[in-house]
């Protein structure tokens, strides 16, 4: 296969899966409290996308669909879009980078509970510091939210997200190879080294970054 065809059809193959991210988003959303805490299965799709073609590439497809779902069903904005990025973010980029330093079914479950992991604890900052300006509430309000709400939520969450990509991930891989839509044979080198390394540099900045943001919030240094 030459490598113009085989980049068409990768193309064909993300566009698929971010057209099916979208679908997963609009017809299986579960509605939640307040209009913020709403569950839908577009991460697996991601995710899926990440476990195929690398953490780079998951992170941009999971971009585009979470801007695609701020302009289509979402009702909270650029709140909404930045809160809805970061999680699948984490979740799909920390899953991929883990999974495509060695593609075995141990380092995908590796992968998945990580970015599970990821995701809990991104969220939780970020709702620390986002939630009372969407709600209008004092930030003691929201750590009192946190464990009748906001970790079993988001901890179901991630963890559902991480069992179902789990469970469909091979027979959609498998089912994509049939189909001649991506290679028979799976690579282990997935994205370049250096391409991943920088991502990983780039998720610990900003996890860095959450955490600095956050304490100067908690000792009263910042207020918004």
């Amino acid at each position: 296969m030459s490598q113009d065809v085989k980049k068409t059809r990768n193309i064909a193959v993300m566009a698929i899966l971010c057209a099916l991210a979208i679908a997963a988003d609009i017809f299986l959303r579960v509605p939640g409290i307040g209009g913020f805490l709403t569950y839908e299965p577009k991460d697996v799709v991601l995710c899926i996308g990440g476990f195929l073609f690398g953490p780079i590439t998951g992170i941009a497809m999971s971009l585009l669909v979470c801007l695609i779902e701020m302009i289509t069903v979402s009702a909270t904005g650029w709140i909404g879009l930045l809160m809805n990025f970061l999680s699948s973010a984490f979740f799909v980029g920390v899953s991929a980078v883990i999974y495509h330093r060695k593609k075995t079914l141990s380092r995908a479950v590796i992968g998945l509970i990580s970015g599970a992991i990821s995701m809990l604890v991104i969220m939780l900052l970020w709702n620390y510091i986002i939630t009372p300006i969407y709600m209008n509430v004092p930030r003691e309000q929201v750590l009192a939210m946190f464990l009748p709400l906001l970790i079993p939520f988001n901890l179901i969450k991630a963890f559902l997200n991480a069992a179902l990509t789990l469970f469909l991930y091979k027979g959609v891989a498998t089912a994509l190879r049939k189909s001649k839509l991506i290679p028979e044979r799976e690579s282990n080198d997935g994205e370049n080294k250096k391409g991943n390394t920088i991502l990983i540099v780039c998720i610990s900045a900003v996890l860095a970054v959450t955490l600095v943001i956050v304490l100067l919030l908690f000792a009263g240094v910042l207020s918004f």
